[in-house]
Formats: C-alpha cells, sequence, structure tokens
C-alpha cells in the first residue's frame, strides 16, 4: 500500500487462495485504489457489513460497485471469511502503514 496524504494512491497484492479470496482482493484494489483513507475504510465498512448479513443485507451499489456480486456469499458462512481475507489483510497493512483512520479494532464479522 502506498498512500500519498491520506489519498491511497496504490494498492497491491500477491497471494494465492480460493476464487472467492481473488476476486475479493481484485474488487478491494479497483474500489479503494486513488481513494481518500476516509471513504477507502467506509467502502470497507460497508462490505464488512454485507458480508455479515448473512444474505439479509440490502448491498449499496453506490458504495460497492463490483463488490455487491458478492451478495449472494454472504449466505455462506463458511465462504465469508474467503471473501473478507484481503478486506482484513488491508485493514492491518493501513494500521501498520499509519495511514490515517485506520484502526486495529472494528469491521470485524461475528460468525
Amino acid at each position: 500500500m502506498k498512500a500519498e496524504g491520506d489519498v491511497l494512491s496504490d494498492i497491491s497484492y500477491d497471494g494465492m487462495g480460493c476464487s472467492i479470496s481473488q476476486a475479493s482482493a481484485s474488487v478491494l484494489h479497483e474500489l479503494l485504489r486513488g481513494q481518500d483513507a476516509g471513504h477507502a475504510f467506509e467502502i470497507m465498512d460497508g462490505f464488512v457489513e454485507l458480508m455479515g448479513g448473512r444474505g439479509q443485507v440490502t448491498p449499496d451499489e453506490e458504495l460497492l460497485g463490483d463488490g455487491i456480486a458478492f451478495a449472494g456469499v454472504a449466505r455462506y458462512p463458511a465462504r465469508v471469511k474467503c471473501a473478507l481475507l484481503p478486506w482484513m489483510a488491508f485493514k492491518d497493512a493501513a494500521v501498520r502503514a499509519g495511514v490515517a483512520g485506520a484502526s486495529p479494532s472494528g469491521s470485524e464479522v461475528k460468525a
């Protein structure tokens, strides 16, 4: 992750995993790159809320963009962790990088 001021100028990932985790990482990259940190965390919180809703949360398409494709994944608790893995890695990287607004607590989903 590279931040210029409070703008996330670059977000990258290098990893292996199931198709859901890889697709989620790709969506994260597209949604958050170039965003200011505050809006990026708002998007992340929206995605985490969607995943914690067990298919009962109506996704905010304007906020989540292609992330709404994961609404069906939320119905399968075993796969929610797959979808959330890159988002939790992003949160951890933001905290470690000292990005404004990053907090080590919050944004957890209860299984």
